[in-house]
Formats: C-alpha cells, sequence, structure tokens
C-alpha cells in the first residue's frame, strides 16, 4: 500500500520522475509475486495438515470462498478463542449492529460497531459479493433485504453476518455447504 502511495506521488509529480515511477513499479511487481508465493505456499501447507485440509474443504464448498479466501478465513477464524458461538464470532468480526447513542441526539439506525477483527470483516467482503452473484440463496436474501428498503451496502453486510454464521455451522458441524439452509426461498404458490 506504501508503494502504492509512493506511485501515485511519483505520477503526479511529472516527466522528471519517470525513472522513479519504473523503479518503483518494478518493487510492485516484485511485492505482488513474493506475496503470491508466500500465499501458494501457505496453502500447500494447509493441505498437509489433515483438519486445516479438511477446514479448506468445507469453505471451499461455500459460494463466493476459493482457496484464496478459505486460507484468510481460516487463519483470521484461528484467532479467535474455542467455543464461541456465532452470535460471538459476528461480535468479534465487528459485524454486530450496535445503537449510536448520545446525550439528547434522536435515535439514529443501527449501524455495525467495527469493534473486532478488521481482516476477518475484509476476507469476507468479496466472498459475500460473489455468493451474491452466483448462489440463488444467497441472491434472493440479498433481494428481499432491498425489497424491505435496506441500502445496498446495509445488505452486503448483512450477507456478511450471515455468511459468518454459516461458516460457522459449516465448520462446527463438519458438512458442507447447503444453501437452503442460508436462506429458505419462498416456494410459487399455485392456486
Amino acid at each position: 500500500m506504501r508503494e502504492q502511495s509512493r506511485l501515485h506521488a511519483a505520477q503526479r509529480a511529472g516527466a522528471h520522475t519517470r525513472l522513479a515511477q519504473r523503479d518503483i513499479g518494478e518493487h510492485l511487481r516484485y511485492l505482488k509475486r513474493h506475496a503470491d508465493r508466500i500465499q501458494a505456499a501457505a496453502i500447500a501447507l494447509m493441505k498437509q495438515h489433515e483438519c486445516l485440509a479438511e477446514d479448506l474443504q468445507l469453505l471451499d464448498s461455500i459460494p463466493g470462498i476459493a482457496e484464496l479466501s478459505a486460507m484468510k478465513l481460516i487463519a483470521e477464524l484461528g484467532l479467535l478463542a474455542k467455543g464461541l458461538s456465532p452470535a460471538q464470532w459476528v461480535a468479534q468480526a465487528g459485524l454486530d449492529p450496535r445503537p449510536q447513542e448520545s446525550g439528547t441526539s434522536l435515535r439514529t439506525p443501527r449501524r455495525i460497531s467495527k469493534q473486532g477483527n478488521a481482516n476477518l470483516r475484509a476476507a469476507l467482503f468479496m466472498p459475500a459479493l460473489a455468493a451474491i452473484r452466483t448462489d440463488p440463496n444467497v441472491n434472493a436474501f440479498y433481494t428481499a433485504l432491498l425489497a424491505r428498503g435496506k441500502r445496498k451496502m446495509q445488505a452486503i453486510i448483512a450477507v456478511m453476518r450471515k455468511l459468518l454464521h454459516a461458516i460457522w455451522g459449516v465448520l462446527h458441524h463438519r458438512q458442507e455447504w447447503d444453501g437452503r439452509k442460508f436462506y429458505r426461498m419462498p416456494t410459487a404458490s399455485t392456486a
């Protein structure tokens, strides 16, 4: 991130910094290759460990979560205390809604607390977006929230929260993803 900021500053400085821009660009490519190698090694290491390999496979069964996302989630979830409930996972991730209160202010809408693990929240964001696009049950849940008047970001955060509940269930019960447990879509009634 710091290197990207340096590159942006060099680009805004003008033509006399072309050498600096090229040098920073090379350094960014090196860092990207290095990060990719570390991630690949981490996944390979996890696959060698029986329990972690099973966790990777279980999380990979969830729409929107691939190996890289699963690796990041397992790493962040491993930092949480053992035996926590799904609601406690949500609170640890900072995805729990909290009222905004102060003195004489009117009741404002609840917002997520953001007092938890920011890396866990970040690791859930893209899988939630991908799950909305690829899984009909997740998409139906998201669409129902929008129909109830929720803003798009509120609905995405609700999907993230519910996805974290689903991850807890998948890992706790050692069963692969079942979209019907995430959200039971309304059936078309025939009259």
